[in-house]
């Protein structure tokens, strides 16, 4: 990922987005918080089906337009579901063996990938089969779990739902203690009392009535220290480059200031 460009470019990406918005929660509105996610991850708003490096994050290789990881195992995911597409007889088929073995054990270890980036990098440039791979493994393991907590929780604006997916990106929708899921447990569990707000959209959470852009606000500051201080010993490796990612936060702190609640 390309992290200097990242922070120079997210609140211009923003406002280049926002300015082509509008208040529907449709098709529309997904396509912004994707692309919201991808000036985090690669520094524009266009889909980088090509973008592989190691980060040096503890996770591998990250590639492709959701950041998939070698050490998280779901970047062989993506390449299984390429394999469906092409009949396993693809470019990828030579490291599937050890793709499989770091997948598996979390491996952040590159041994044995000397060929996969200029693999991905060729085929994310222009084989549809394997961009329509990437994009249906985003939806089924980030974008769609991401919005069924968004459902529980009873969300109505699209800055809480765009958060929550990035937010899914960034930390995974596993059930460890840094992924979303404990994430958004962390944040309610905060309320106590009733918690009122302006923005005319009111959750019930633990029995409580709170203002849903107080539960986001409270909810980046949950994701903040979670950066700072992750709690499982994996993600610790990346601590500082997990520090250096409280743009994302910022770039949606901004949002709020701006009282832009809908895409």
């Amino acid at each position: 990922m390309f992290q200097a460009r990242r922070g120079m470019l997210f609140a211009a990406g923003v406002a280049a987005i926002l300015a082509t918005a509008n208040a529907a929660l449709c098709g529309c509105s997904k396509d912004i918080a994707l692309r919201l996610t991808n000036i985090y991850e690669n520094g524009d708003t266009d889909f980088h089906y090509d973008y592989c490096e190691n980060i040096e994050d503890g996770r591998g290789f990250t590639a492709g337009i959701a950041g998939f990881c070698t050490g998280t195992a779901d970047a062989w995911v993506v390449i299984e579901e390429y394999h469906k597409l092409t009949g396993g007889n693809d470019d990828f088929s030579p490291m599937d063996d050890v793709l499989a073995k770091y997948a598996e054990s979390g491996s952040d270890s590159v041994s044995g990938l000397e060929d996969y980036c200029s693999v991905w990098k060729k085929l994310g440039e222009s084989d549809v089969k394997f961009q329509q791979a990437q994009d249906t493994v985003r939806d089924e393991m980030y974008y769609t779990p991401s919005q069924q907590l968004a459902d529980e929780l009873g969300l109505k604006f699209d800055i809480t739902r765009g958060e929550l997916y990035d937010t899914g990106i960034q930390h995974g929708v596993g059930d460890d203690a840094d992924g979303l899921p404990a994430l958004v447990s962390d944040t309610s569990k905060s309320f106590t009392a009733d918690a009122t707000g302006d923005s005319g959209s009111t959750l019930k959470v633990n029995g409580h009535n709170v203002d849903e852009i107080v539960w986001l606000q409270k909810f980046l500051e949950v994701v903040v220290d979670d950066l700072k201080n992750p709690k499982e010993a994996d993600n610790q490796a990346g601590t500082t480059v997990w520090a250096d990612d409280d743009y994302r936060t910022k770039s949606y702190s901004y949002m709020i200031d701006a009282k832009t609640y809908m895409f």
